[in-house]
């Protein structure tokens, strides 16, 4: 029985975008044409030796489809699902249909992203890949067989080829579905059209929603002990300079960066994609080859960097960074400040948000009166059932315009800090409504002209493109038209 796939906007909520990895090698066709009907799938055959009968041929992969200058082949839908269980996705729902039907997206994007010259940095597709490659190695404590092992490779350097060539088919296609609806744009009027086509009854719900603000407390760090951190650094750069002492040995040894330690402090700074942070950039663009900086201060501590090489745009560094020490007494006067503002705020001497530009250290809601913005979609509400876990617990149980205890925060670094937090307003769970909810629905109709963008292109590109469905995936009942009927 023909089993359907769904299209892109459904496979949307099943998290697959963006996380499925597959396989690829490149055919050199050049022409379109329509699909060939096989009776059977290519195969690849290799041959094996049979103790009894000497060498027997036997099915190492076979040919599920090929699209332009991709092939996907049969493993490759094995290994998404793969894939998808290592990222924590639950693919019991997912047909094998639907999963192949989104390789075959993923390839007809790749195919023309090449064609429109689009590119992709493959010193950031490197970067992926070895992020990539330290994520899955904490799922198996480290062991790199283990890994290998999974995903059936040879040796570390063969698996890493392979998730290059993954990660830019990706990126490729990727790059091609932003390029296709990058300039589409929905006017007042279209929203407004949009939100009336939608019957009634099948108007959604929106939950209930949160706005939060809060008041941070930093222990402050004595300058004692930030010179204690800059003498040693200056040693280290001194030691490196006048005793040929190795920078990425130091950094392995003494840098407090969880991230770069490990791998001797190397990143990898592209002046088109400013990631890190503004002084760590000025200073690393100002080095010369070779060069050491002098020790310099970011929010993160204190830091010095050696320019290992310029690459273009692309600049190799190494650093070392030392986390100041924070007192115990800093700790205990950041708790009493912070529990000094929130009796103020109680006895109705200052309004939390005056309390929150006065005292909070926080510089990101300083200025906002202390209210939290809410990164998935950039304003102050968040919904209650999509609320970071954290955040849900610290505030369930708070009343309205009620103020929270002093609370004690970690973060990943280790780093202390104290806050209080209050709900400033609150909207129930209701039917969609226009005026409230423009810019929510603003949204729904700017992704439905998306995806209504993106199948009309895809509709287009199928008839122009060669692709041949090999074997029993030509049973898949498709949404889009890849049997070309």
């Amino acid at each position: 029985m023909p089993l359907k796939t769904s299209n892109l906007k459904f496979l949307n909520n099943h998290k697959i975008i963006g996380l499925i990895c597959t396989t690829f090698f490149v055919w050199n066709i050049t022409s379109a044409q329509e699909i060939i009907e096989d009776e059977k799938p290519v195969e690849e055959v290799v041959k094996e030796k049979d103790t009894v009968n000497g060498f027997k041929a036997i099915k190492v992969d076979g040919v599920a489809a090929v699209v332009g200058d991709y092939i996907i082949l049969d493993s490759d839908v094995d290994k998404a699902y793969l894939q998808l269980e290592a990222q924590g996705v639950n693919t019991k729902d997912i047909e094998r249909c639907q999963l192949f039907g989104k390789l075959l997206e993923d390839k007809l994007y790749a195919h023309h992203a090449i064609q429109d010259s689009l590119t992709v940095s493959d010193a950031e597709i490197r970067r992926n890949v070895d992020y990539q490659i330290e994520q899955f190695l904490q799922q198996v404590n480290g062991d790199m067989q283990k890994l290998l092992d999974f995903y059936k490779k040879d040796d570390e350097q063969s698996f890493r080829d392979e998730m290059f060539e993954i990660n830019k088919a990706n990126q490729l296609a990727q790059r091609m579905q932003s390029n296709i609806v990058e300039e589409i744009e929905v006017t007042p009027e279209e929203v407004r059209t949009f939100f009336n086509n939608i019957p009634t009854d099948e108007r959604p719900t929106f939950g209930t929603e949160l706005k939060v603000a809060q008041i941070v407390a930093e222990p402050k760090v004595s300058e004692e002990e930030k010179q204690k951190v800059i003498d040693r650094l200056k040693q280290f750069k001194a030691d490196i300079l006048e005793n040929g002492a190795s920078f990425r040995s130091k950094a392995v040894l003494y840098s407090d960066d969880p991230g770069s330690a490990s791998k001797g402090g190397k990143y990898t700074l592209n002046k088109k994609q400013p990631r890190m942070v503004k002084e760590f950039r000025q200073v690393a663009f100002s080095l010369q080859e070779g060069e050491i900086s002098e020790p310099f201060e970011t929010d993160f501590g204190f830091h010095i960097i050696q320019l290992e090489k310029i690459r273009g745009q692309e600049y190799d560094v190494a650093h070392i960074l030392l986390i100041p020490e924070v007192s115990n007494s800093a700790v205990q006067e950041a708790k009493e400040r912070l529990e000094k503002v929130r009796e103020r705020i109680v006895n109705g001497d200052i309004s939390f948000a005056d309390a929150a530009r006065e005292a909070s250290d926080e510089k990101e809601t300083r200025n906002d009166g202390g209210q939290l913005i809410n990164p998935a979609t950039q304003d102050y509400n968040f919904e209650l059932t999509r609320m970071d876990p954290e955040l849900y617990s610290q505030i369930q149980n708070l009343k309205d315009e009620e103020v929270s205890l002093v609370l004690k925060e970690q973060d990943r670094q280790g780093n202390l800090s104290f806050k209080i937090l209050r709900v400033t307003d609150r909207i129930d769970e209701h039917e969609a409504d226009y005026a409230r909810d423009f810019l929510k629905i603003k949204d729904l109709t700017l992704n439905d002209k998306r995806v209504k963008a993106i199948e009309k292109w895809q509709a287009e590109k199928i008839m122009d493109t060669y692709i041949k469905i090999g074997g029993e995936n030509r049973d898949c009942e498709f949404s889009s038209n890849w049997l070309k009927k």
